[in-house]
């Protein structure tokens, strides 16, 4: 588990995949997106709004995904996903079987993580 950025009420955590994949977790366990108290939601979803802006600068993408689930891991958590028409699952979601080699040409994690780090 990295975390690549983190205050006092979230951390990103770089998700283990060759997509440009992190999670947003909140640090105080909630269980569901309707307890969190408002102001942590506004943070929350700005933090997500900035995730999401440097996905689209850094790796140019055709599309982000953004889902939030919490079946295996019952503590709130986003998950923040570059998507590309030539990536490996895409059209379909990236917990699905494969249907292609992962074959991108993709800019170093790192650039991604200044943004970042510049936007947060």
């Amino acid at each position: 588990m990295q975390i690549i950025w983190e205050n006092e009420n979230f951390k990103i955590i770089k998700h283990n995949s060759k997509l440009p994949w992190v999670k947003l977790f909140t640090k105080t366990d909630y269980k569901e997106l309707s307890h969190i108290p408002d102001n942590l939601k506004i943070e929350m979803f700005n933090i997500i709004e900035k995730v999401e802006l440097c996905l689209i600068e850094i790796y140019n993408t055709d599309k982000v995904n953004i889902a939030s689930f919490g079946n295996m891991l019952p503590h709130m958590h986003w998950h923040i996903i570059a998507r590309f028409k030539n990536d490996p699952y895409f059209p379909k979601t990236t917990w699905e079987e494969p249907l292609r080699e992962f074959n991108l040409n993709l800019p170093e994690f790192t650039k991604f993580r200044n943004c970042l780090n510049e936007k947060l």
